[in-house]
């Protein structure tokens, strides 16, 4: 019971201390906010544009924009560009991904036939693309079918409940069964998950080192290795990566493509 009440203890002062310090973040952002409202009012009475209402309950304050270069997330705009390169070389009948992040599946449709398949099915409508209800688990394929097939950012979360999912401390590890058990010989699997060292950040993720990756697919053959490293700015995407260097990461992108 003791160390129980420690824990949540724990967990409530973790809690506490991200929220301030974003509370903390948007009350300095605020007053230039403010100073940038005032100055568009006038902006707009002296130009006489009436084009549009603007009114203190339409407020939509966005702090966090004036950079100097444009913010991208490192790990989702360079591994769905590395994969989409993938299959527009291989050029599949048709491609599976299993719970990638969902434009991937929604641009890749654009010039291969694609099914996409999650936990949560999306409700998405396009041409080319059939968003379908799947258990990675339990994928509804059989032994050795499916010609290409990609898992990316996706099996670090399963058995963690983040998406509801059950918990599972070797969710991963069946998972990757799975995957191994429907891709047929000589088809291409593209896989993408954290690396660097080995840990859980839970309830987000694991972080796996380069050795357990491969253990994970240890029935299949790697082809690739890629990384999107942490000094991301320096080097972007390093396609054909020495593994040594996954040891120095601390939260890195690995994108491994397989066959069978």
């Amino acid at each position: 019971m003791k160390k129980n009440t420690e824990l949540f203890s724990k967990l409530t002062r973790s809690f506490w201390i991200r929220n301030i310090y974003f509370m903390m973040l948007w009350t300095y952002k605020y007053p230039s906010f403010i100073r940038d409202y005032i100055g568009f009012r006038r902006s707009l009475k002296t130009n006489s544009d009436n084009r549009f209402s603007l009114t203190l309950k339409g407020l939509y304050p966005s702090l966090f924009d004036k950079t100097t270069h444009t913010n991208f997330d490192p790990h989702y705009t360079y591994h769905p560009a590395w994969a989409a390169r993938i299959i527009s070389k291989n050029n599949p009948s048709k491609h599976i991904d299993v719970s990638s992040i969902l434009h991937f599946s929604t641009i890749v449709s654009a010039f291969v036939p694609v099914e996409f398949y999650d936990y949560r099915p999306a409700d998405v409508k396009l041409s080319n693309l059939a968003c379908k209800n799947g258990d990675l688990l339990n994928l509804p394929f059989k032994d050795n079918s499916v010609e290409s097939l990609s898992c990316m950012h996706t099996i670090e979360h399963i058995g963690l409940g983040r998406y509801g999912d059950p918990i599972d401390a070797r969710g991963d590890i069946k998972a990757a069964k799975e995957l191994s058990r429907v891709l047929q010989p000589k088809g291409t699997f593209i896989f993408v998950a954290p690396i660097g060292r080995s840990r859980i950040e839970y309830n987000s993720h694991r972080i796996y080192s380069y050795e357990q990756v491969m253990d994970l697919f240890k029935d299949l053959k790697l082809v690739e290795f890629s990384m999107v490293p942490d000094d991301y700015h320096k080097t972007g995407l390093i396609v054909n990566a020495d593994k040594d260097i996954v040891k120095e990461q601390v939260w890195a992108c690995g994108c491994f493509l397989f066959t069978k």
